[in-house]
């Protein structure tokens, strides 16, 4: 038997008449998958290796409905080893010691154990450690699956130990393809039914799974059972599902995909593009508080001195926000959106403390000047401290020439403007400063 023909039924389940379409329409080969061409296409380095038997430990990453666990089942089938699914939902370390214990007995049996953890980021990472000895001792073929960056999920000692395949979300054309499978499919699909649907019918469908071929034919299964006619149409599928949810997850890695693009859109000075990502993550729910704040840090982080009233305005658009609350707030984080986007650039007081920093780093032990130190006491004005201070305000120019760093750092420069915006200003500013200094010396 080819490697990639049908697993056996233990592997597969074979999905009753009676099973939700998607259930029905589950690949049962490796050919069947739609979408991961990348990973499974004949002749890619993952598909030869399952070719020839050699299937090893590994994380299937990726959003719901990529097709995670229809692949953690086809490669137990394709290795003819035992199918053990578990939950890192509903089980914890009691059910994966029992488990482990009976795929060991299987292997002295001869028959090698595929254990699928679905959601493996559920268990925390102390919880991960008790899959180590199996699957370094070949116990287990252990296929996790997650929607988290398992990176953030999973401990480093389990994933140095797997390998971690990504999988992506499907496209458009994708899921338009999965459904006219099934609407012609009569023996797992829909086409005992005779319903055809206009493109544009197939593409609405497409657009709400965002990515997610389980959503896509369940929506399919939905619109289908409620039609009155047998030609899906546009208008059924927008009267079946309604608005379209971006994707979105607060909690996992597109909520931070998001607001990172938000602000390096308007770090390049792309008010569309940063206005598409701030609606977007409002359209998905997400705390308008939380998008405003990135705007906030943007100002002070992005622009800086090159524009000082920037952080003004996002400041504004914050309070605004607190006061009125949406729909009506808004508005004021449009205009902040917009007003940071066309803004003039400057990282020069980012790269200033940077500076500060590393110079602290140099020199921990740099002692303030005696002319900086406070004067209290008689025996610290004894001692020298306060010696050589001259008041700025007594001076002709308001400035005096007097160095205020510590000896180890006279002459460093850590705040250099860039020219751009304000900050123009700023540097004809310390240029002129330093032109009077220099006079009184």
């Amino acid at each position: 038997m080819s490697l990639f023909e049908d697993p056996p039924d233990e592997t597969l389940g074979a999905a009753s008449a009676g099973s939700p379409l998607a259930e029905r329409m589950r690949p049962t080969c490796f050919d069947e998958v739609v979408g991961q061409d990348e990973l499974l296409a004949r002749g890619t380095a993952f598909r030869r290796a399952v070719d020839e038997g050699r299937i090893d430990s590994c994380v299937l990453w990726g959003p719901p409905g990529t097709g995670k666990t229809t692949i953690a089942r086809l490669l137990a089938g394709a290795i003819d080893a035992r199918f053990v699914a578990f939950s890192a939902v509903l089980s914890g370390v009691k059910e994966v010691r029992v488990i482990c214990s009976e795929a060991i007995q299987a292997r002295a049996r001869g028959r090698r154990t595929l254990l699928f953890v679905d959601e493996i980021h559920r268990f925390n990472k102390s919880q991960q450690d008790a899959f180590l000895p199996h699957v370094e001792r070949g116990d287990i073929v252990l296929v996790g699956a997650t929607t988290e960056n398992p990176s953030f999920a999973l401990n480093a000692a389990l994933l140095s130990r797997v390998r971690v395949l990504r999988l992506e979300p499907l496209t458009r054309e994708s899921l338009v393809g999965l459904c006219r499978r099934a609407l012609r499919d009569t023996e797992r699909g829909l086409g005992a039914l005779g319903i055809t649907a206009s493109d544009d019918a197939l593409a609405a469908l497409a657009r709400h799974a965002g990515g997610d071929a389980r959503r896509v034919l369940t929506g399919l299964e939905a619109v289908v059972s409620s039609l009155a006619s047998d030609r899906l149409e546009h208008e059924d599928v927008e009267a079946a599902l309604g608005t379209v949810i971006p994707m979105h997850d607060k909690a996992g890695e597109e909520h931070f995909n998001l607001l990172s693009a938000l602000h390096k859109s308007l770090r390049n000075s792309d008010p569309d593009a940063a206005l598409y990502y701030m609606v977007r993550l409002l359209r998905a729910g997400e705390d308008p508080l939380v998008i405003v704040r990135r705007m906030v840090a943007f100002a002070a982080e992005d622009v800086g001195t090159a524009d000082p009233g920037a952080l003004q305005i996002a400041i504004a658009a914050l309070e605004a926000v607190r006061f009125l609350g949406l729909p009506e707030g808004r508005l004021a984080m449009g205009n902040a959106c917009v007003y940071l986007a066309v803004a003039p650039r400057s990282n020069a007081v980012l790269a200033a403390l940077s500076a500060a920093d590393a110079a602290i780093d140099e020199f921990p032990e740099a002692r303030v000047p005696l002319a900086l130190r406070n004067a209290p006491t008689r025996l610290m004005r004894e001692l020298g401290y306060g010696d050589g201070y001259v008041y700025a305000h007594d001076t002709e120019d308001g400035v005096a020439s007097m160095e205020c760093l510590p000896e180890q750092l006279l002459g460093r420069r850590f705040y250099s403007p860039t020219g751009r915006g304000f900050e123009k200003r700023i540097e004809e500013r310390l240029a002129e400063l330093e032109r009077r200094k220099r006079a009184q010396d």
